[in-house]
């Protein structure tokens, strides 16, 4: 998959607690959610975002309490990847059980600057952020399954719905 839009730097151990605050756990829709991504860190952030847009951050991304508020509104607000130099394990498993695009790329993220463009392959993980290209270790065919068709649940569904055709045929 490709995945190509405006990179938003962020820091190093941005916690799931700044990306989405507690007083916001009772909400379940992902658009909703997005609604106050970061909102009391950077209260603008939600305004500077489009669709397909990149974030890029330092080590540790995602550390913080095991929230899927902050990856579901990540997708609500239309995040198109997150390029990391690391990621915390429950985040990054979130991520994929979400169908949120992930890619591990401390080089990238050790220059990538706000309001360049970033264009990712996640087949075969080069990530381009403006005239530089790096190279990633892409995500295992399976795990690239699940992402790219919106996560675990939507994979299972699609899983047991192809083997129920096979069956019957």
């Amino acid at each position: 998959m490709i995945i190509q839009g405006k990179v938003h730097v962020l820091g190093d151990s941005v916690d799931t607690d700044g990306m989405v605050a507690g007083r916001y756990l009772p909400l379940s829709d992902p658009k909703e959610i997005a609604k106050h991504i970061f909102e009391d860190v950077d209260p603008g952030f939600v305004m500077r975002v489009q669709p397909g847009d990149i974030l890029v951050a330092g080590k540790n991304f995602g550390s913080g309490s095991g929230r899927e508020h902050a990856p579901l509104g990540l997708i609500g607000l239309g995040i198109g990847c997150i390029i990391a130099a690391s990621f915390s394990r429950t985040f990054f498993r979130m991520a994929i059980d979400l169908g949120l695009q992930t890619v591990t790329c401390p080089e990238a993220a050790a220059v990538a600057k706000s309001g360049e463009l970033a264009r990712v392959d996640t087949t075969t993980g080069v990530v381009q952020i403006g005239s530089r290209q790096f190279q990633s270790d892409p995500l295992p065919e399976f795990i690239r399954q699940i992402v790219d068709g919106g996560g675990l649940s939507p994979w299972v569904k699609a899983e047991l719905e192809k083997r129920q055709r096979e069956a019957r045929a």
